[in-house]
C-alpha cells in the first residue's frame, strides 16, 4: 500500500483498535489458480504473535479454503470511515483556484501465512468468539447454544478456519493531513454541514 509518511499510522494499539472496529475483511491470498479474494470477518487476537493473529472461517466449497500457495504471505484489507472531500471546501479554493477533489479514508493491510484448520472445538469456538462480537450489543443477543447442539455440528462440517499470523502491518489515516490548517477547517466544517459530524471529527484541524 502506497502510504506517504503524513498519512502512516504505525501505533499498535490505534491499528489494533481500528481492526477491531472493522466489519467485513477482504483476504487475499494467492492458489495454484492465481490470486483469490473473499469477503468474511475476521477475530483479532492481539497477544499471539507480535502483531497479532486474525481468525475467521470460510466455507468449504470456498476455493481459498482449499489452501495457499506455500510460504506466500495473504493480505487481510480493513477499510474504516471513508469520504468524499469537495475542493470548495478549502479555503485555497478562495485564494487561488488550484484545487481538486480527494477521497478521505483509513485503511491497513496485514500480511501473513495463511494457517488452515477444521477441528471441530476450534471451529466452535471461532463461531461463537464472533456470534458474541456482533451479537453483544444486541437487546436480545442470540447465542450459538439457542440452536440445537446437532444443528450447530452439522454447520461446522460446512465451513474450515484460518489463522493470519501478522508478520507485517501497515496503517494508513488519510485525513487531509497535507493540506493546511484553513483547508482542513474548511473539511471539518463541509462534512458538518452534510451532516457527517463524527467524520469531521477525524479531520485534524490543528
Amino acid at each position: 500500500m502506497y502510504v506517504p509518511p503524513h498519512f502512516k499510522e504505525t501505533d499498535l494499539a490505534v491499528l489494533h483498535e481500528a481492526i477491531r472496529n472493522s466489519g467485513l475483511v477482504t483476504l487475499v491470498s494467492l492458489s495454484a489458480d492465481g490470486l483469490i479474494a473473499s469477503h468474511v470477518p475476521m477475530l483479532l487476537d492481539a497477544d499471539a504473535g507480535p502483531y497479532g493473529t486474525l481468525v475467521g472461517h470460510l466455507a468449504k466449497p470456498n476455493p481459498q479454503g482449499r489452501g495457499a500457495a506455500p510460504g506466500v504471505d495473504a493480505l487481510a484489507i480493513f477499510q474504516g470511515p471513508d469520504f468524499y472531500v469537495s475542493p470548495s471546501w478549502y479555503a485555497t479554493k478562495r485564494e487561488h483556484g488550484k484545487v481538486v477533489p480527494t477521497w478521505n479514508y483509513v485503511a491497513i493491510h496485514a500480511y501473513g501465512p495463511l494457517e488452515f484448520f477444521d477441528d471441530a472445538d476450534q471451529l466452535l469456538d471461532v463461531v461463537t468468539r464472533l456470534t458474541n462480537r456482533h451479537e453483544g450489543p444486541r437487546t436480545s443477543p442470540w447465542a450459538v447454544t439457542d440452536a440445537p447442539p446437532d444443528f450447530i455440528r452439522a454447520h461446522l462440517k460446512g465451513i474450515v478456519g484460518f489463522r493470519l499470523p501478522i508478520a507485517r502491518l501497515e496503517g494508513k489515516w488519510k485525513m487531509s493531513q497535507n493540506r493546511p490548517v484553513a483547508d482542513r477547517t474548511g473539511v471539518a466544517e463541509g462534512l458538518r454541514a452534510d451532516g457527517q459530524g463524527e467524520l469531521a471529527g477525524l479531520v485534524p484541524e490543528k
